[in-house]
């Protein structure tokens, strides 16, 4: 669930773009490579299908749609569903876990509780509520079991095809009392889960402290950087082709032929710039989300999921943008500091998330429904 990388300057962008080009393939291939980009057109038409309305009776293929409109850590997707008699099953799949940022699996399954909570509200919208369990035989199972009856209805079911990462300035302005009530009894519903909000400046700025430390430690270490360059998407055609990763339109930057996107972040991705930029945009943010679990094991990730999935359905509905800013929880040498910043020594930090109002960014691709349904 990191933030994606962000480039340069315009000009200073366009002058080693445009030398890029001629010096790797020519003004020939550079040609060729622009016009085989695709359009955003066809990248926004691609996500609008994918983000389109639930019908009154879905089927099991459209509730798992509904689910893997979700958060999840580099849009990697790294979930499985099947259908077995009333429930729904939810696994991970390892084949797309992040062994460089994400180590112990953590924020793989947070993202199959973001997934779950997606599918329970969905399925509940739809006159069909249910319960959620976890099961820890093997790799771990999310299990929906359907129900019977609507659930009260909440504005969260309508922000599930709304709701994004918006990883872009927001405009500053604070959030009210009233509604950061709101945002904090979305997430109290799920159990064994602390939220701590923070809209204090002075304790906004030292979460900052910690996550541009992160930042550079994790712009220090070439494995992440590696697995992070292998889940950039630089072009329309290739997000919409591979239906994944972190797509360089979605965080405001310019989109790029997939071959001259590697050699852009060569040249303009540097532990300064994304500090500066981290710094900018939590200071436009209105206030810091940090989640907390009662206890560290995969279980407990799932709860976090749900609940980090809850708020921010919730302040989707409330107009408000969220982003992830999970390095001060990514470099276990930050944790003991922020869990001591929030006030729960001795306790792992699972999710950061700062929020506010700012402007939309294109959607995220999602993959085909036959890719993760079993």
């Amino acid at each position: 669930m990191i933030a994606r990388p962000h480039f340069s300057t315009m000009k200073r962008r366009d002058v080693l773009l445009g030398a890029a080009a001629i010096t790797v393939g020519g003004a020939g291939a550079a040609f060729l490579g622009l016009r085989q980009m695709g359009s955003m057109d066809a990248f926004d038409a691609a996500v609008a299908a994918s983000r389109s309305a639930l019908s009154e009776a879905p089927e099991t293929r459209d509730l798992v749609r509904f689910a893997t409109l979700a958060a999840n850590s580099h849009n990697t997707q790294a979930w499985r569903f099947n259908r077995v008699g009333e429930h729904i099953e939810i696994r991970p799949d390892l084949s797309r876990r992040l062994a460089a940022v994400d180590p112990d699996d953590h924020h793989l399954y947070v993202s199959l509780g973001c997934a779950a909570e997606n599918l329970s509200i969905a399925a509940g919208a739809r006159g069909q509520a249910g319960e959620l369990s976890f099961d820890p035989q093997q790799d771990g199972v999310v299990r929906f079991a359907f129900g019977k009856g609507p659930q009260p209805p909440s504005g969260l079911f309508e922000a599930i095809t709304r709701r994004q990462s918006t990883r872009g300035d927001y405009d500053g302005r604070p959030v009210s009392t009233k509604d950061l009530q709101v945002l904090g009894a979305a997430a109290a519903t799920v159990p064994g889960v602390d939220l701590i909000l923070i809209t204090d400046r002075p304790q906004i700025d030292r979460v900052r402290d910690l996550v541009v430390a992160g930042n550079s430690a994790q712009i220090a270490d070439p494995a992440f950087m590696r697995e992070l360059k292998a889940w950039l998407r630089f072009s329309p055609r290739q997000a919409m082709q591979t239906g994944d990763g972190l797509f360089s339109a979605t965080s405001g930057n310019p989109v790029l032929p997939a071959w001259l996107g590697p050699l852009a972040i060569d040249a303009l991705f540097t532990a300064g710039k994304e500090n500066d930029k981290y710094a900018r945009q939590i200071a436009s943010s209105a206030g810091i989300a940090v989640f907390c679990a009662e206890k560290d094991d995969p279980e407990h990730w799932v709860l976090v999921g749900r609940a980090c999935q809850r708020f921010a359905l919730q302040a989707t509905a409330l107009g408000l943008k969220h982003a992830f800013i999970n390095q001060p929880v990514e470099v276990p040498a930050l944790r003991p500091d922020l869990a001591r910043l929030v006030g729960l020594p001795g306790r792992r930090p699972d999710i950061v998330m700062r929020f506010g109002y700012g402007p939309a960014l294109p959607f995220s691709a999602r993959r085909p429904v036959a890719a993760v349904l079993a």
